[in-house]
């Protein structure tokens, strides 16, 4: 995924610090790609056509938001952790029986969804075997706690 961003330094301390993403190259002071587990880029941030530039105002076309996977709870746990020592405000959180889902912004304004899935095992089912996702409110203190 490539963002354009108003201030690189700034996107790039919420990706790397916040959300731990590794960097993997640096064009100067104008393009950055991140990754998680050595991969050459998740994440391309530039400034190219953005420098300086505002978030688009909300509920205009562009970007809803996009999704990053974590590969257990213990590691959502961390993320979100480091999220709310960051001063990042959530914008919501969920449980849907088949993941645990944490909402929030960039600082661009783009919307990003922080998730973890539950192993297959424990995805609620109804009494015939067919899948039965829901939105439930998820409890942050139980996940936070998990980390």
């Amino acid at each position: 995924m490539h963002l354009t961003v108003a201030d690189l330094d700034r996107a790039l301390a919420f990706y790397r610090d916040v959300l731990g993403f590794e960097v993997t190259t640096r064009y100067g002071a104008d393009a950055v790609f991140l990754s998680a587990g050595g991969y050459h880029h998740h994440i391309g941030l530039n400034s190219w056509a953005g420098r300086g530039a505002p978030a688009p105002a909300p509920g205009t076309t562009g970007l809803y938001h996009f999704a990053i996977l974590f590969p257990d709870r213990q590691a959502l746990a961390a993320a979100v952790r480091r999220v709310s020592d960051a001063g990042i405000p959530l914008e919501g959180a969920a449980d849907h029986g088949v993941s645990e889902a944490v909402y929030l912004r960039d600082p661009d304004g783009n919307g990003v969804e922080l998730y973890r899935d539950r192993p297959e095992s424990e995805w609620p089912r109804a009494p015939d075997g067919t899948l039965v996702m829901y939105t439930r409110p998820l409890d942050l203190e139980a996940l936070v706690a998990a980390q």
